[in-house]
């Protein structure tokens, strides 16, 4: 089976891991530091918190930009459930934008539209989650603009799309969000095993979110309420949670950082053989925005079903069965039970809907072979004619 994602590990990272075991620190040593240094720098953001995973990231983001209970947390549904929960963690209310039927992002025109009437029924939102599905960016300059009109605070949820650019810097310099939250996952564009991380050019916001991952404890004496008793003192000044990357994590997460532009570069060059060999099917192949260059995490077709004889189910199984992992992102959120109950309807978000309905993604990841990727064009061929 041919999977739809797949970790690239090379001797270098075996290499890297290997010094750490070796080593006198396998959590809180040097290497977490420099992986932030590595990432904040590549990006062009001042400040960067790593931590055990994206979701806990993002929770931390919220908890730094304040969210709580009486404040709501808008985010599109067309993403994993973490984009909402980080919300949910600190007792906020959540609401969804629709889609751009053509990006899969989030349609700004829809955000504009439901600002102007949340504005006159007091539930503007306290943050906006812009996830950039597939690696492309959203549309940050417009994001960004509304979010000074409305008063929101905005998260960057780029756990697709390190490595990728808006505007001709990478996506994470912040200059339209408040924090972006990259993931680390294997299937991602680089890995740490399991890992993410916020990255901000607020200092005061980089320090609550180091609080946030670390207990609340702090051993700067400038946040300290009384002298230090000794070298070994600590207070914790707030509550906090254990969300730390371990050294192993971040000594492979170094490594891989090292091949990051040549990661998505790979992936522009399957992105374009797939272009081309899938060109004339009946499918909306994945669009690249010009404001952009996507970091590629998913190639996404969408099925013409009006134009098949088939439902997606049965492509998608005829797909698997030839050994073809395709899979499909996203279940729109707010049609999942535990959001359902919560009152949201299926047609609330007609576009994400559709999406989700007509979507499958393709293998897409660096060391997939041009024969791999002949086997599943040819599949598709075979398939949808």
């Amino acid at each position: 089976m041919i999977p739809y994602g797949c970790q690239d590990i090379d001797q270098s990272d075996i290499d890297a891991v290997i010094e750490v075991l070796k080593s006198d620190f396998l959590t809180q040593g040097p290497k977490v530091p420099l992986f932030e240094k590595v990432v904040s720098e590549k990006v062009g953001a001042a400040y960067a918190v790593a931590t055990n995973s994206a979701t806990s990231a993002l929770h931390i983001a919220c908890l730094a930009l304040e969210v709580g209970s009486g404040d709501w947390l808008w985010t599109t549904p067309n993403t994993f459930v973490a984009s909402a929960n980080c919300g949910l963690y600190c007792g906020a209310q959540i609401d969804f934008v629709d889609i751009d039927p053509l990006t899969f992002n989030l349609c700004t025109s829809a955000l504009e539209q439901k600002l102007i009437k949340a504005g006159t029924e007091d539930r503007l939102p306290k943050v906006l989650v812009a996830v950039h599905l597939s690696g492309q960016s959203c549309d940050m300059a417009r994001i960004h603009a509304l979010s000074q009109i409305y008063g929101f605070k905005v998260i960057e949820d780029a756990s697709h799309a390190i490595g990728g650019k808006y505007k001709e810097q990478y996506v994470g310099c912040g200059q339209f969000s408040d924090i972006t939250v990259f993931s680390f996952h294997p299937v991602k564009i680089v890995t740490t095993a399991e890992g993410g991380m916020a990255v901000t050019n607020c200092h005061e916001l980089s320090e609550k979110m180091a609080l946030y991952r670390s207990h609340g404890i702090t051993r700067n004496p400038e946040m300290m309420t009384k002298s230090s008793d000794g070298p070994w003192y600590y207070e914790q000044i707030g509550l906090g949670f254990n969300y730390r990357m371990t050294e192993l994590q971040a000594a492979l997460g170094i490594s891989q950082m090292t091949r990051i532009d040549a990661f998505v570069a790979k992936r522009h060059e399957i992105k374009a053989i797939y272009d081309e060999g899938l060109s004339g099917l009946p499918i909306q192949l994945p669009l690249q925005h010009p404001d952009g260059y996507s970091a590629m995490h998913l190639y996404i077709i969408r099925l013409k079903l009006s134009e098949l004889r088939k439902t997606r189910r049965q492509i998608f199984e005829a797909l698997r069965s030839d050994g073809i992992g395709v899979n499909v992102h996203y279940i729109p959120v707010h049609t999942q039970p535990f959001f359902k109950a919560m009152g949201f309807k299926e047609h609330d978000f007609p576009e994400s809907v559709r999406c989700y309905r007509e979507s499958i993604s393709l293998p897409m990841f660096p060391s997939l072979t041009k024969a791999n990727q002949t086997a599943v064009i040819t599949a598709l061929h075979r398939v949808l004619t």
